[in-house]
């Protein structure tokens, strides 16, 4: 035994040393299982030469990142009487560098190459224990289970590949004596270097975007990279990006570029052509505004994302014309009510009338609008798609009508053309028509009737060609009566007014869920089927599905994530809220059958929405209750986020919303 452990405790116990914290006492216990002692001479089978060769070809890709940065990690602790040490995803070290005085001590017990750290073998350590655990970890003379390793002070970070799982860990350790609380800071410093190193590295031909609510720490370790497929889908992101986005990494798999980010890959990339050489503004999804770099990750390229955007642009356009040409015929999956909008929607084709698609939000509206372009004698043309809800108020029309070069403070030189112009010889779709601003209203108009845009800032007319398509969840009737939608734009729109009806009203459930199963599978399970267990589908058939398909493939893309070998997801593979959901449904079932004129409802209008009469029974319930939410949940058979979500003004929380 070493003489620096010679004297050390035969024992440790936690009403002996209070700083023995649960975690520490935890590994102590794993250590007890493992069948060591305290004084268990270490286990210094240590790996050489072919053997260790081969363990480092294995782990070749982690450590040509690391090294670099394990050497600028030396230069900041040298003369520290420390050493830096790497491991792989079980604990075997690969490569160590330190002060040469301390790597002999270390020798003597084994913390070099080709030995095996982990808890099984060494105990309670910072190393193994970090492994065990996840997550950073300090271990500090004593704490350490074997009383050989007890004159050592250490510092591990797991180290995170791009998908989650742990690949090794960096440790930094030192004579206890000498122990310095920045240590572990750097430790973590060096971890995130070498990761978002990693996640750089691994994700070729896709589109990264690099954000931070602060623009100073674009290019700094603290910055956000998410990447996605060229057509949206999510791949991954690093730490720094799940913590802005608030949703763990398992929990990020479930969206894509638009749920994220408010944007197709498309629209993202139409604004960064507005401001090449800057940095943007992007709405997060929690409605955080961050600014951020977008780049392409290119095979061809081995130094960060390209930042040639109108080659990027290129590279998107290409990937989702290929991957997504959404035609009318694969959206007629058996429901009449879609047959009946397919088939009025065919007529008019081609004929320079416009088309006003209307329906709850989540109801496949935009792809409707781009099926309709596929479909048309334009669909060689460009399809340029506006949503007038996510676009502030103060930047709408220069998005739609272009600039020139010093219209405004901020216009980038030599100016930039607006969506109007770009859809020249396609087809735009205006989705959120409903929420363009009032003023803006007129100037569509004039460019609806005469086809001419005039670019702000210019005396120019631009004369484009295009076919027009619009959306909106809104009743645009009900606010033209209100004054906030003008009538002569809506009478200029409304060539042909079509409905998508409701996920709960479709008949053709089952094949929708087959349909965005397939999908799934391609996308992300490696082509394995995926299926619907017939207790899961009776749930289906019960859910309201107040968020339609945005809600239903979120749910569906989750749980194709947790299924077993089998493919089948099953009750156990469904989040909770959407269980809420289903009692929901049945509560309003309940209220649907209540007479018209009981003396629960009192008079209620013939003509009231479901929605509306939930809500009165869940105000007569909560004030039969003395305003006591959770016994009135109780009485209806809901929970209280139910409540709280159908009467959100009530306690604080925004507007109730009829869209959801």
């Amino acid at each position: 035994m070493p003489d620096d452990a010679r004297h050390a405790p035969n024992s440790l116990t936690n009403g002996e040393s209070g700083w023995l914290t649960p975690c520490i006492q935890k590994a102590h216990e794993r250590s007890e299982g493992f069948g060591l002692h305290t004084c268990t001479r270490p286990d210094y089978d240590v790996l050489t030469g072919a053997d260790l060769t081969l363990k480092l070809e294995q782990n070749r890709v982690l450590t040509a990142h690391a090294l670099p940065v394990m050497e600028t990690l030396h230069e900041q602790i040298v003369n520290t009487q420390s050493m830096i040490v790497l491991t792989d995803a079980q604990g075997l070290i690969l490569h160590s560098i330190g002060d040469d005085d301390f790597l002999q001590r270390a020798e003597k017990v084994a913390l070099r190459p080709g030995a095996n750290w982990a808890e099984d073998r060494q105990g309670t350590n910072a190393i193994g224990t970090a492994l065990a655990e996840r997550s950073a970890t300090v271990v500090h003379g004593d704490q350490h289970y074997l009383a050989a390793n007890r004159f050592l002070t250490c510092s591990s970070v797991p180290i995170l590949a791009p998908y989650g799982e742990v690949v090794g860990v960096l440790d930094v350790t030192g004579d206890c004596r000498s122990y310095h609380q920045h240590t572990m800071a750097l430790a973590k410093m060096s971890v995130q270097m070498i990761e978002n190193h990693l996640f750089t590295s691994t994700f070729q031909d896709t589109l990264q975007i690099a954000f931070h609510g602060r623009p100073e720490f674009l290019g700094t370790l603290m910055e956000g990279i998410a990447a996605f497929t060229l057509d949206g889908r999510f791949l991954s992101a690093n730490r720094s990006a799940q913590f802005q986005l608030g949703v763990p990494l398992a929990g990020l798999r479930a969206h894509t570029l638009a749920s994220l980010f408010g944007l197709t890959s498309a629209q993202l990339f139409d604004r960064v052509r507005a401001h090449p050489d800057q940095v943007v503004s992007l709405n997060l999804h929690n409605g955080t505004v961050v600014r951020a770099r977008i780049g392409i990750k290119r095979t061809s390229f081995a130094d960060g994302p390209v930042a040639d955007v109108q080659r990027v642009s290129r590279a998107v356009a290409q990937a989702a014309s290929t991957s997504t040409r959404v035609r009318l015929s694969s959206l007629d999956t058996g429901d009449p009510q879609v047959a009946a909008v397919i088939a009025k929607v065919r007529k008019v084709i081609g004929k320079d009338i416009p088309i006003l698609i209307t329906g709850e939000t989540g109801t496949g509206k935009e792809l409707l609008a781009q099926a309709i372009h596929n479909d048309s004698p334009r669909r060689d043309g460009p399809f340029v798609a506006v949503n007038c809800a996510s676009i502030p108020e103060t930047l709408i029309e220069s998005e739609l009508f272009g600039y020139e070069e010093g219209a405004f403070t901020g216009a980038r030189r030599k100016g930039a053309l607006g969506k109007l112009v770009q859809a020249n010889g396609g087809t735009l779709f205006l989705d959120e028509i409903g929420d363009m601003p009032y003023p803006l209203q007129v100037r569509l108009l004039r460019v609806l009737q005469e086809r001419i845009v005039n670019p702000l800032g210019s005396a120019k007319s631009i004369p484009v060609d295009i076919s027009v398509v619009c959306a909106t969840h809104r009743s645009l009737r009900e606010m033209i009566a209100q004054n906030r939608f003008r009538e002569d734009l809506y009478y200029r729109l409304n060539g042909l007014v079509v409905k998508l009806p409701p996920l709960r009203e479709r008949t053709d459930l089952a094949v929708v869920i087959d349909k965005m199963l397939e999908q799934e599978s391609m996308a992300s399970c490696n082509g394995r089927s995926l299926s619907v267990s017939p207790e899961v589908m009776a749930l289906f058939e019960q859910c309201a599905w107040p968020g339609n398909f945005r809600q239903l493939g979120n749910l569906l893309r989750t749980a194709a994530a947790m299924v077993d070998d089998d493919g089948e997801i099953h009750r156990q593979h469904l989040p909770d809220d959407f269980f809420e959901d289903i009692a929901a449904a049945e509560t309003s079932a309940n209220v649907a059958n209540v007479p018209a004129a009981s003396p629960l409802l009192g008079a209620v209008p013939r003509d009231a929405r479901l929605q509306d009469v939930a809500v009165s029974v869940i105000v007569a319930a909560i004030e039969r209750h003395g305003g006591n939410v959770s016994a009135a949940a109780r009485a209806l058979g809901v929970s209280r986020t139910t409540i709280y979500r159908k009467l959100p003004a009530a306690f604080g929380l925004g507007r109730a919303s009829n869209d959801e």
